[in-house]
């Protein structure tokens, strides 16, 4: 089975049944998006996981589409000067750091805030619940892959941009998991 994490319904919504993909509403943020993650990769069914969500943009020419990510960091994690910005500090796991897909060109990191202006710790994009779903996918060894439609700036329009245009994405996903990834 291949579960779709997404944080809000609005973000995807389409409802045809399919026997391939659950998909699992995570609710927003990295805890949240950690719960749920951790819940679906210790399912016997659970074959690999995508996270398909909405994401802000430092590069203006990325705006409005469907990006394949290939990079992850954690922009929140301050455990300075124990370790520096985006590690976490006294990790014993494999993955403390930027996490690094399989496929996908484009970065993005991942915090517990808003962004409305450029993060001290650079992506190219922003959002809120991927990183910790691709850490609790590599800590239970599940496939991860992870696309993201860009709605916004990271700017001061960012949530007014947002609230607009987060549902816009849904069908570019759709058109991708069942074209590409499905086939």
């Amino acid at each position: 089975m291949i579960y779709i994490l997404v944080a809000l319904e609005s973000e995807f919504s389409h409802t045809e049944p399919d026997h391939r993909f659950t998909k699992v509403y995570t609710g927003v943020g990295k805890v949240n998006a950690a719960i749920a993650a951790t819940e679906i990769c210790l399912r016997y069914d659970c074959d690999s996981v995508i996270n398909f969500g909405t994401a802000g943009t430092l590069k203006p020419e990325l705006a409005g589409q469907l990006l394949k990510i290939g990079s992850i960091r954690q922009r929140d994690m301050d455990g300075r000067p124990q370790a520096p910005l985006g590690i976490t500090p006294f990790e014993y796991s494999v993955v403390k750091g930027d996490i690094i897909l399989d496929s996908g060109i484009h970065s993005l990191s991942t915090g517990d805030n808003f962004v409305q202006s450029s993060p001290e710790l650079y992506a190219e994009c922003v959002d809120m619940e991927a990183y910790a779903i691709a850490k609790a996918c590599h800590r239970f060894k599940k496939p991860f892959s992870c696309y993201k439609y860009i709605t916004d700036l990271a700017d001061e329009n960012a949530a007014k941009t947002w609230e607009a245009l987060h549902r816009t994405g849904s069908n570019a996903f759709y058109n991708k998991l069942y074209g590409e990834l499905l086939g």
